[in-house]
């Protein structure tokens, strides 16, 4: 599976290991992203969930319990990402980056369609789409409510109200593609999917993560796109670093499991240590392609 730096214009697959480099790579436009979609597109209903209900039946509660929190997490964040993504189609620049972002939002409701799939027929939770989405926002921390419901829904209306407000659009990008995609989701499906192999369960989760994060890895590489060509210009850049000083204390709260101490938890068999630091390692290294330093970050905050 590529990694975000992987997508640059000279392939599809093409590791960066010289962070050296990182600030003259040559990242695909949105043109070339809207043509890697067509040929990585995939269907969530045809994946085989069989199995998986074998293994949620088998499982003891606590694991039942410890997943269902993570989960939950990624079902109600596709929800609302695909609802409150409009206002950024809205905002489009070009013919190719309006293809690209109209992409994007059949993806994320996609991810919604694959885990709404789960919840009825491997947890077996009867009802509606939404009964499902209620069960699931009973596992929730403030933090990510916060995220949510709160910012997430707050700049996005700032986009609808006026999709020409490049302050607006920047905003929005640095929080979805840059906090919510390329540190929150990207770090969660590594470590659900990484612990679901190990162990040899839930199959048919696995295939549909593996396929979410190559979405989510194409999203993230349009965001940091995005953001290096604004970022060009100095006020705009300021703003991007500004935005990231806000989000990042948030983003590590909506990491931390409900009901655990904020200093000194794990998640599955993951210490905080170890998913901090691939959540903001995978930040940093991002934030150098668009010519920002994760260390002057810390030092303003």
């Amino acid at each position: 599976m590529p990694s975000l730096l992987d997508l640059t214009s000279q392939g599809d697959v093409g590791t960066i290991t010289d962070e050296s480099k990182l600030s003259t790579v040559t990242l695909m436009d949105p043109q070339q992203l809207y043509e890697l979609w067509e040929r990585q597109n995939w269907s969530s209903h045809t994946i085989d969930l069989e199995q998986d209900r074998r293994d949620w039946l088998a499982m003891d509660e606590e694991l039942r319990e410890q997943l269902s929190w993570n989960l939950s997490s990624f079902f109600i964040g596709e929800e609302r990402v695909t609802t409150q993504f409009s206002g950024l189609v809205m905002a489009y620049e070009s013919q190719s980056e309006e293809a690209f972002l109209a992409t994007q939002q059949v993806d994320e409701a996609r991810h919604a369609q694959h885990f709404n799939r789960f919840y009825e027929q491997v947890l077996g939770i009867d009802g509606s789409f939404e009964d499902r989405l209620a069960k699931a926002r009973e596992d929730l921390n403030p933090a990510f409510i916060e995220m949510f419901d709160g910012v997430l829904v707050d700049w996005g209306k700032r986009l609808i109200a006026d999709p020409a407000d490049i302050e607006a659009k920047v905003d929005f990008v640095t929080l979805y593609h840059m906090i919510i995609e390329g540190t929150l989701a990207l770090t969660g499906q590594w470590v659900l999917t990484d612990y679901m192999e190990r162990n040899s369960i839930l199959p048919g989760w696995v295939e549909g993560f593996k396929l979410i994060s190559q979405d989510e890895h194409r999203h993230v590489a349009y965001g940091t796109w995005f953001l290096r060509e604004k970022a060009k210009d100095p006020a705009l850049k300021q703003r991007i670093a500004s935005r990231l000083t806000e989000l990042i204390p948030l983003a590590a709260g909506v990491l931390v499991p409900v009901g655990a101490d904020p200093d000194d938890y794990a998640i599955l068999d993951y210490t905080m240590e170890e998913t901090n630091t691939f959540a903001f390692n995978a930040l940093r290294r991002r934030l150098k392609v668009v010519g920002i330093d994760m260390a002057s970050l810390a030092a303003a905050a």
